[in-house]
């Protein structure tokens, strides 16, 4: 279904600088592959504001975000590492999640992320301070990544909430059901998202990064740093500092975003 068949797995290796030692277990590796990930590709939306249409196939997948070295949204981040893992032997299932970020109200399921050999939740494409590794698919999973910490409730009707501890509250970060997802339902989602006038991803630029320590937010040229104890810190970025920001903290290079 993930087409690892037509996957550069050497190239995306090198990509993000991760050699996998044959003499690890299946969960070892996985959480090795979902880390180093994270740290190599940033998560951007420059090609939806340049009007660049969003091609998810895994041959486009590669040519953007391992030969050229770009980052990319939930879609394209996501069925890049499905394709990954499946190549690797593993089972994985498209999922679909409510982004709440601490909100609550009824908002479309619009965010990809994957189910993995049925135990575990996956998520390289979520920017916003999202798992660093993969997370056990049971109730009340938690675990400390970093100085992160992460919770996973499960509602009533089979609703999964992802939760973050963050200036002294849960915050929910999304919910999802176990119900599939296919590549061809990420690309009616993902179509909508990347040109639809209403949606947040339309009109400006959206890049953001997290490591262990803090969460990095670019929303055109509005730089914010925030971290799991509450604290966060903003600044505007003129141009040059906005290619530099790109370049050094996010390791993109956009010409277009910058000019």
């Amino acid at each position: 279904m993930w087409n690892g068949e037509q996957l550069d797995l050497d190239a995306y290796l090198k990509r993000i600088d991760f050699r996998i030692d044959p003499a690890a277990d299946a969960a070892t590796t996985l959480r090795g592959l979902h880390r180093a990930h994270l740290a190599a590709i940033s998560f951007e939306n420059a090609d939806i504001g340049s009007g660049v249409p969003i091609a998810l196939d895994v041959p486009s997948l590669q040519e953007k975000m391992v030969r050229h070295r770009r980052g990319g949204y939930c879609f394209e981040q996501n069925l890049l590492f499905a394709a990954v893992l499946e190549r690797l032997g593993h089972e994985v299932t498209g999922l679909a999640a409510r982004v709440l970020l601490g909100r609550r109200g009824d908002v479309p399921r619009t965010h990809a992320l994957l189910r993995v050999d049925r135990k575990w939740l996956v998520d390289v494409g979520f920017g916003g301070g999202g798992l660093l590794t993969p997370l056990p698919l049971t109730r009340g999973a938690f675990e400390q990544q970093g100085d992160w910490t992460f919770r996973l409730d499960l509602e009533d009707g089979g609703v999964w909430t992802l939760r973050s501890f963050q200036g002294g509250d849960w915050v929910a970060l999304y919910d999802f059901t176990e119900d599939p997802r296919t590549p061809a339902d990420y690309a009616i989602l993902s179509y909508y998202l990347s040109t639809h006038p209403d949606s947040a991803f339309v009109g400006r630029l959206l890049v953001q990064r997290t490591d262990e320590r803090a969460r990095y937010a670019l929303a055109d040229d509005q730089l914010t740093v925030a971290t799991p104890n509450g604290e966060t810190h903003k600044r505007t970025l003129s141009p040059g500092e906005l290619a530099a920001a790109l370049s050094d903290d996010f390791g993109l290079d956009l010409p277009t975003a910058t000019g």
